[in-house]
């Protein structure tokens, strides 16, 4: 038995039921032209390596490159069994104000001890170039767009310029995540405030840390942010008890006593890059590659996106 997880809009999973057995299937998702955002064999490489020191990371059984079964690269892993929770908790999980703190202190540290890892020790040293990776980011998304453009938007031009003029020195580097958000997340379902899992790792690498913080921010609405951010919230990092945006910057930094005091910079970098990877999905719609009805609106969000990058610049706030 075959079966789709519904939720991703890029690398597709599906659940395999082999008799007793079951297994995680990932490949690349149709018609996509980024080869290097959705290289099979070098998130099975990466997770072989990561599992066994940071735990969370799936378990991958097998990877195979014969594009004659399923016409591209694939690999196997492990199920991890628990709750994932999208823009709302489920209507049956109790989620009172004390556990969504709990869970929201949990989360970020769980990404501080990412950021901690040892990855050379743990053999990933050779996956990414952390000398000049804020620079070659900043460019290559700028660039990633206009691949992608499908209408003129004017707040590409001014965030394009503010990003390489503001742009800090790399704080310093470590194994980062790239996507960590509330529904990459598994939690324990005995108690919600532990994670036991974090999925898609197809865009991990070494890099500046503070990048990947950055992003999660991105993806973190807080209660007093504008009602079009509001519409596309992630998570319910609304929810009473939750830490803020602000909140969570300064609980990273004691527990990783890194320098955030460009942070804002980082923020608005991170919007701007969600608002290329929906552009890039949505592009495929346009060109009509892919007929998921829950693309037709992304356009949408891409716009509110470079928005809220644009205020993130200008205010210089978190």
């Amino acid at each position: 038995m075959v079966e789709q997880f519904p939720s991703g809009h890029s690398n597709l999973t599906y659940l395999l039921r082999l008799g007793e057995r079951e297994m995680v299937l990932r490949r690349p998702p149709y018609g996509s032209r980024v080869k290097s955002a959705h290289d099979m064999g070098r998130e099975y490489r990466v997770l072989s390596k990561l599992h066994p020191a940071y735990p969370p990371a799936p378990k991958v059984l097998l990877f195979c490159d014969d594009d004659s079964i399923l016409g591209s690269p694939f690999y196997l892993m492990a199920p991890i069994r628990g709750i994932i929770i999208r823009r709302d908790p489920p209507a049956n999980l109790e989620f009172t104000a004390e556990t969504a703190r709990r869970l929201s202190e949990s989360f970020i540290d769980n990404l501080a001890l990412l950021h901690g890892l040892d990855y050379t020790a743990i053999g990933l040293g050779d996956l990414g170039k952390p000398q000049g990776y804020l620079s070659r980011q900043v460019n290559g998304w700028i660039e990633r767009y206009h691949g992608s453009q499908t209408h003129d938007l004017p707040e590409v031009a001014r965030i394009a310029a503010w990003l390489r003029d503001q742009m800090p020195a790399t704080s310093d580097a470590a194994l980062i995540h790239n996507d960590y958000k509330y529904d990459n997340v598994v939690l324990d379902q005995e108690d919600i405030t532990r994670i036991v899992g974090v999925l898609d790792w197809e865009m991990s690498t070494i890099g500046d840390p503070l990048t990947d913080l950055g992003t999660t921010l991105a993806y973190w609405v807080d209660p007093h942010d504008p009602d079009e951010l509001q519409k596309i919230r992630w998570g319910p990092s609304t929810r009473a008890g939750t830490l803020t945006r602000a909140q969570l910057v300064e609980h990273y930094a004691r527990a990783t006593a890194r320098d955030v005091s460009n942070m804002a910079f980082y923020l608005a970098f991170a919007r701007f890059k969600i608002a290329v990877i929906v552009q890039q999905i949505y592009c495929r719609y346009h060109q009509g590659l892919t007929k998921d009805p829950r693309f037709a609106s992304m356009s949408d969000v891409v716009k509110i996106l470079l928005r809220a990058s644009l205020q993130s610049a200008e205010s210089r706030r978190i």
